[in-house]
């Protein structure tokens, strides 16, 4: 008679721990390290900012952060294979503003967005500069705007990382603002879009912030301003765009860490929480404010929420500005 009253009490505590295994291994998260993929090339923003994050991240969550990169098609690879990886919380992505802007500018996507990826959270934010060859006569905003009206459509350039990349949306914004028309000149990557800016093969570009500061304090390039809302501490002689004449035009890069739809709401709790506190640590916050990076801790909610409006807001500028993909 004991025996299977013992069965019962065992099929009790099997289902009981059934149910008790998903939670178990939640908060045992993580268990190995964690891939971070850069949908781009080593050097550019994105990748700098992963590198930055990835050891105070890892400390935190007590794993290994690994970056990996996987470049192509304006980050778009990279991204569809955090998209397909097994939903656990162990393959990761860091992206920035192509995450929104691409569903516009391509005619078809490898992945949904909204629908295969959720948010982990935000990492930070950066500006760009307004730069112009040293020969260009000119030394603000005001005087650059003043000196394209004069000229025919598109006489002057101005040159990007690539279609769809945040040198060419702060350009594109920057001739929605002032209603101006230049050339856009698409490079494989922001370096040789600056050198050809030195060289004034093209008039202008729009580069990052950290990538600009050695070319501008070399006298190498002319800032006539910076993109955000707000002077940089690493160019503080340098005007905001508003500024220098042209009220009303603000851009800033984010960029965000996005996990595969599915993945449980416990695991990216996790991730969030550990990300939280490692870009609120002194240290990092330093180390990525001299590098031009402003750090930003949301939620999960708040990211996702983010993205979706950006979505909206950049389908309009590209769909007004008739940009496609090449």
């Amino acid at each position: 008679m004991k025996i299977p009253h013992l069965l019962r009490s065992l099929g009790v505590l099997a289902v009981a721990s059934c149910w008790m295994a998903p939670a178990a291994a939640a908060d045992a998260f993580p268990q190995r390290p964690v891939t971070l993929m850069v949908p781009f090339a080593p050097g550019g923003s994105v990748d700098i900012a992963a590198r930055l994050i990835s050891d105070a991240w890892g400390k935190a969550l007590g794993q290994s952060v690994i970056v990996e990169n996987r470049a192509g098609a304006s980050g778009n690879i990279g991204m569809a294979a955090v998209a397909r990886a097994e939903p656990n919380g162990y393959t990761l992505a860091i992206n920035t503003m192509s995450l929104a802007i691409n569903p516009a500018l391509f005619r078809t996507m490898p992945f949904d967005t909204v629908r295969d990826l959720r948010s982990v959270g935000t990492v930070g934010t950066s500006q760009h500069v307004l730069t112009v060859a040293p020969s260009l006569p000119v030394n603000n905003v005001k005087e650059l705007l003043d000196y394209i009206r004069a000229r025919p459509a598109n006489e002057l350039s101005f040159g990007s990382a690539g279609t769809g990349s945040t040198f060419h949306m702060a350009a594109e914004l920057f001739k929605s603002v002032s209603g101006t028309q230049m050339l856009h000149v698409p490079y494989k990557g922001g370096g040789p879009a600056m050198v050809d800016t030195i060289s004034g093969q093209v008039q202008m570009s729009f580069p990052v912030l950290s990538a600009a500061k050695p070319q501008v304090d070399g006298k190498k390039l002319k800032a006539l301003g910076v993109t955000g809302t707000a002077r940089s501490p690493l160019l503080p002689d340098v005007p905001t765009i508003a500024e220098s004449g042209l009220p009303g035009y603000a851009f800033t890069t984010w960029f965000v860490i996005s996990a595969p739809a599915g993945t449980p709401q416990a695991v990216v709790d996790t991730l969030n929480a550990r990300l939280a506190q490692a870009l609120q640590s002194p240290e990092l916050s330093e180390r990525m404010r001299r590098e031009g990076f402003d750090p930003l801790v949301s939620t999960p909610a708040e990211t996702d929420a983010m993205v979706k409006g950006e979505m909206t807001r950049w389908a309009g500028i590209v769909k007004d500005a008739g940009i496609e993909a090449n």
